[in-house]
């Protein structure tokens, strides 16, 4: 606990101030931002939020209610969790309602401030709590309705805004069976306080009602797991010293703000590489990565929210006809994937790079710029000449999918007919003519018949640049796990997806469904032999992890599991660079 003493000794201060300064720093306790109210030109906060936060073991930082995006994006990604606090009413007018006539005061300045301040924490998987008029800033920024006057439902209602001060009760709020709430108070109900004028009518989507009162008034919500978001619609700051402390709303905060600032130290120290993702396929004449794209899952933008340093861009080609003619056409049309792809790095060099190895994706970082290395998906794009192989190599290639949604001249795919009974003579020669080169052999999407030839030819280690485990999911693409066993078993690497389908055999996966995924690989194969292959913008990503911006959520996750920062570092790369290595030294003797 933090004591607010004070000492009228310049002297004894100078003293005082250095022992708890040494001994707040041991703590390594969390910036957690507190969104200010606005009155006469004024930003404030009143002192029962910073005492809550301080007493939870954070160290509060008031923000200004300003709207500048820059500005607060800049103090956003200084901090590890933000607090929104209560006040008057919000103008529904940003969400396309007229005013009711009982509509209180508004202030159109710190809505918009409220609003650009979540979006961009919420940007950045940024661990959230809200009181009062926070709840409901929440709940309407992601889609959620409100009640602009309690008062005038034609059902009766309890008062929801007493008379007496803040350190006194007015009423209970019975709490969700397994929610966060209940866990963290450990009861069925609790005694709260009432000032509110609006509430939460309809809960968005992607939350859960955990708390009610009597009436049937909306009193808390979670995203979790999906999202660490939750806000309760009473006053906790100021029933700290209740019969029943509002401490571990402050507390649980806390927490997911510690490990929300170890996962930032995290990504500043370590590399880590998504090693799948399609977004080529949406490139459009005008397009620019390099800035925040409404239509694709990856971009430069994004991947700085979610702090991933490179990713491999798959120059994809749908399986379509193998005569000689369609086949002749297809090294060209991959060559122009590729091409428009390395135009997109040429466009923002003072961002990104190029990365041919896992020595540039480091040297890139330390120069503070992104890294994308090239990929092919489906080796059709080989057409039925080996040549091509050392052309796409010469491009800086440094996977290519053997094959992809159906059959092809180089193996069976676990979508075909098994045409070849696995890989076939030519496949073989794709094969060793990409271990020569040092290009890596990728078997997401093959049969399970295909992944065992591979094992046989290939002299190098091989990848599943975006496989998950079939013992957790049914899904044919999935690996069975005596092959993630053999893939480890040759040193090779399983790069775990991030797409509905191939995480849960029914709709709804989240983040814990698909570390499970993780987790199964580890216990099979080791942790020498796992990451992370998203598959973004070629799949449908998962609730809570539908982009790059998302990506630091696992990380959370990793650590909420009691990986050690150097697992968690294999998992995000190391373990992908170091098969890129291997495979580019067989080359090499």
């Amino acid at each position: 606990m933090v004591n607010d003493i004070l000492i009228p000794n310049l002297t004894k201060l100078r003293e005082y101030v250095d022992d708890c300064v040494d001994n707040f720093k041991t703590q390594k306790a969390p910036l957690i931002g507190v969104s200010c109210n606005h009155a006469d030109g004024n930003s404030m906060v009143r002192d029962l939020y910073i005492d809550s936060l301080l007493q939870a073991g954070a160290v509060p930082v008031m923000i200004p209610v300003i709207t500048d995006p820059g500005a607060l994006a800049t103090i956003v990604d200084r901090i590890d969790g933000v607090l929104f606090t209560g006040g008057g009413d919000v103008l529904p007018m940003f969400v396309g309602e007229e005013p009711h006539p009982a509509l209180g005061d508004t202030d159109p300045k710190r809505d918009q401030f409220d609003f650009t301040l979540l979006k961009l924490c919420a940007d950045r998987c940024m661990p959230i709590m809200g009181i009062c008029r926070g709840h409901q800033v929440i709940n309407l920024y992601f889609g959620g309705v409100n009640y602009q006057d309690i008062k005038s439902l034609e059902q009766k209602v309890i008062q929801h805004s007493q008379k007496s001060g803040k350190e006194f009760v007015s009423h209970t709020v019975d709490l969700s069976e397994g929610s966060v709430l209940k866990k963290m108070f450990g009861k069925e109900f609790l005694r709260v306080n009432s000032f509110h004028h609006q509430a939460v009518k309809r809960v968005a989507d992607g939350f859960t009602e955990n708390a009610i009162s009597i009436d049937g008034i909306n009193e808390g919500m979670e995203a979790m797991p999906v999202r660490e978001i939750f806000s309760v619609q009473w006053h906790p700051e100021g029933l700290i010293d209740s019969c029943d402390s509002m401490l571990p709303l402050f507390e649980y905060l806390n927490r997911q703000a510690k490990i929300y600032h170890r996962a930032k130290e995290f990504h500043r120290h370590n590399v880590s590489i998504d090693s799948h993702c399609d977004t080529p396929m949406k490139f459009e004449p005008g397009m620019n990565i390099g800035l925040k794209l409404p239509n694709t899952d990856v971009d430069l933008q994004k991947m700085a929210e979610g702090g991933l340093d490179g990713v491999i861009m798959a120059a994809y080609m749908p399986q379509r006809e193998r005569d000689e003619a369609s086949l002749e056409k297809m090294p060209q049309k991959t060559i122009d994937v590729l091409n428009e792809i390395m135009r997109q790095i040429a466009m923002n060099s003072s961002i990104v790079g190029q990365a041919r190895c896992a020595n540039d994706i480091y040297r890139l970082k330390r120069e503070g710029k992104k890294a994308i290395f090239l990929g092919i998906e489906n080796g059709y794009a080989i057409g039925n000449d080996l040549a091509n192989i050392e052309r796409f190599k010469n491009m800086g290639v440094v996977y290519i999918t053997l094959c992809h949604n159906g059959d092809n001249d180089i193996c069976d795919s676990c979508k075909g007919s098994s045409e070849h009974c696995g890989l076939s003579d030519f496949g073989e020669r794709c094969v060793r003519e990409m271990n020569r080169l040092g290009v890596m052999v990728d078997i997401s999407h093959a049969a399970d018949q295909t992944v065992r030839d591979v094992l046989e030819v290939s002299e190098a280690p091989i990848i599943a640049s975006h496989s998950s485990a079939r013992a957790l999911c049914s899904h044919r693409r999935n690996l069975p796990d005596d092959l993630i066993k053999a893939i480890a078993n040759h040193d090779g690497v399983i790069q775990v997806t991030i797409y509905n389908e191939f995480v849960k055999d029914e709709p709804g996966a989240t983040i814990r469904d698909y570390v499970a995924h993780i987790n199964h690989v580890v216990n099979i194969a080791g942790i020498d032999h796992v990451g992370i292959g998203t598959d973004f913008d070629g799949g449908d990503g998962i609730l809570g992890l539908q982009n790059s911006s998302d990506l630091i959520a696992i990380t959370m996750e990793l650590f909420k599991e009691g990986y050690t920062e150097d697992e968690v570092a294999k998992i995000w790369g190391g373990n992908l660079l170091r098969v890129m290595n291997q495979v580019q030294r067989v080359a090499e003797v």
